[in-house]
């Protein structure tokens, strides 16, 4: 839930998390929380101080979550897969905001990637140059400086980086590789879909595995449409496990993880980033893959 008012004039000079306790239910030590994970912004900017005096007119914006949601990230070593002067890639877990939310910064993987920079020394923000779905995993890089920031942005938005994604759906697949190319525009506030005055996008399959009605297949996205490799698939008739938004089946995790980026370095060397998928990822492609072989 979103909260959104002004300070009126009897608020004026508190703290700021005084000044939640009298927006509702609220108590102190809740204000306090929902502060310090980042869900509180005055006049739009952040503010993660509980001591914050507030005044009169202040705009506040103030996200509330479900009790239990809220989850501190912890990522071991080996989830940084790459690392030099110019980027940092992480291994995204699944179920992992890529950035801040209304509700948080920590627990997002750009605060950890934050927190990540302060102990090797790097002064810099962290810069957003794509994105993954929270229910997505796999390869995210993460830019070190402005220079490195813009360099990226430029090979995305030129298609000049190769994505490689594995996905299990349910369906049969309408060959061993095929294209879809729908264009894509908003449904909904999360919901996308294939309509004629949509962006145009492109996504290219083939069919890795098939057994029992579930197919493991790999996707390159040639076009960084919002939901693109999820619409395309579902609208193909191929809904990914575990993606209720486009009619897949139930399962406790979206079963989409970027497996690989490919681009040259600014060096113009070749640079290939590859993130292994989780045990639960492979578990559940387990009798996929292992009834295809033996057929």
């Amino acid at each position: 839930m979103i909260l959104n008012c002004a300070i009126a004039a009897e608020t004026s000079g508190l703290r700021l998390d005084e000044a939640l306790t009298r927006l509702g239910e609220i108590s102190k030590g809740e204000a306090r929380r929902i502060i310090d994970r980042g869900g509180c912004a005055v006049n739009q900017s952040m503010v993660r101080v509980a001591s914050r005096l507030v005044k009169s007119g202040d705009l506040l914006t103030v996200g509330i979550m479900e009790p239990g949601r809220f989850q501190e990230l912890l990522l071991p070593p080996e989830a940084i897969i790459y690392q030099d002067r110019e980027l940092l890639a992480i291994n995204k877990p699944s179920g992992v905001a890529s950035q801040r939310t209304p509700y948080q910064l920590k627990g997002t993987l750009e605060y950890w990637v934050g927190e990540e920079f302060a102990r090797q020394g790097i002064r810099e923000p962290v810069r957003i140059v794509h994105r993954l779905d929270r229910g997505t995993s796999g390869v995210m890089v993460f830019p070190k400086h402005r220079q490195a920031a813009a360099w990226l942005s430029e090979l995305f938005k030129q298609g000049q980086m190769e994505k490689r994604y594995l996905a299990l759906v349910s369906g049969d697949a309408p060959s061993t590789s095929w294209k879809s190319d729908g264009a894509i525009g908003k449904l909904g506030s999360a919901r996308w879909g294939i309509m004629a005055e949509g962006r145009s996008a492109l996504t290219e399959f083939r069919l890795l595995a098939a057994a029992d009605g579930l197919a493991l297949v790999e996707a390159h996205p040639r076009t960084g449409r919002t939901h693109q490799i999820r619409v395309h698939l579902s609208a193909d008739g191929l809904p990914i496990v575990g993606d209720s938004t486009y009619g897949g089946q139930p399962c406790p995790r979206l079963m989409l993880h970027c497996v690989g980026l490919s681009f040259a370095g600014r060096n113009g060397k070749p640079l290939v980033l590859r993130a292994a998928p989780d045990k639960d990822f492979l578990e559940h492609c387990a009798g996929c893959w292992s009834k295809s072989a033996a057929s």
